[in-house]
């Protein structure tokens, strides 16, 4: 019964009132005033700053040496490349998550590597 009274008050909020005091939609009619979005909403966020903090350390640095390892995976790997990648990256990573995106991350290196060759 506490999820069904957690949906009806969900229904309740997002109506709209009609100015009488019985029935459907019933209510004063007010002008609604937008909530200002509460900083932890951004949670997780890239900031402009770190963003390109994190562009220079890639470029100074270069790959780490399970990214190389992983870049040549994708160079080189067949048709279970991305499985490959993935079990190898979830195993020193950790998480699914981390794992995927840094599949990706490093399928994009490649790709802007491969389009600098084609471009010389």
């Amino acid at each position: 019964s506490n999820s069904t009274s957690r949906q009806t008050k969900q229904i309740r909020n997002t109506k709209m009132a009609n100015g009488i005091a019985k029935g459907k939609d019933s209510g004063y009619v007010v002008t609604k005033i937008d909530k200002k979005a509460k900083p932890s909403k951004r949670k997780g966020v890239c900031g402009k700053r770190v963003k390109l903090c994190r562009e220079i350390a890639r470029e100074v640095c270069g790959l780490s040496p399970y990214e190389r390892r992983i870049l040549d995976m994708i160079k080189t790997g067949g048709s279970a490349a991305d499985k490959r990648v993935y079990k190898f990256a979830k195993k020193r990573l950790g998480s699914h998550k981390r794992a995927i995106v840094k599949r990706e991350d490093i399928k994009a290196i490649n790709a802007a590597q491969r389009a600098k060759a084609a471009g010389l």
